[in-house]
């Protein structure tokens, strides 16, 4: 029976191993390695956190396909990704560029580690404010140590 499962998971599962690589022949290595630069710089639309190489959807495949012929074209890096991000807008880059609309995105990360920084010490600093002021009201008792231990220790003081 465990055999039987095993073949079945083997059947269903191994045309789907395959299904993210394309084999399209290149002229030159060096057309080869700009592909492949591209849909790994290039992000998925469909799946957000995979770039266009390692994509799975359909649109991923499409945009392969659409990157695969305009370095076939000649076009150059900079021409694909105009493209890219005049149909699908900056989303479609891993790396986008600093303008007054991804400001947040570059210097978000850098603002909410600044803020959570001034919140903790202003938080600590509080604390410690009110456990000395806790301290500062001393009971009698405490009072009558305290002037005890003074004294002595002004007495071993003047023995020096």
């Amino acid at each position: 029976m465990k055999q039987w499962l095993t073949a079945l998971a083997l059947l269903v599962w191994l045309p789907l191993a395959g299904a993210a690589i394309d084999a399209r022949p290149f002229e030159d290595p060096e057309q080869e390695n700009r592909y492949r630069q591209l849909t790994e710089e290039l992000r998925c639309t469909v799946c957000q956190n995979q770039n266009l190489a390692d994509s799975n959807a359909e649109l991923a495949v499409d945009l392969r396909r659409k990157v695969y012929e305009m370095v076939q074209e000649g076009q150059s890096d900079d021409q694909i990704t105009n493209y890219m991000v005049a149909r699908y807008g900056d989303f479609v880059l891993y790396r986008p560029p600093m303008e007054p609309a991804t400001y947040l995105l570059w210097f978000g990360p850098a603002l909410l580690l600044l803020i959570g920084s001034i919140s903790l010490v202003v938080f600590i600093r509080r604390r410690m404010a009110v456990s000395v002021a806790d301290s500062d009201e001393l009971s009698s008792d405490e009072r009558q140590r305290l002037e005890h231990l003074v004294g002595a220790d002004s007495k071993k003081g003047g023995q020096r």
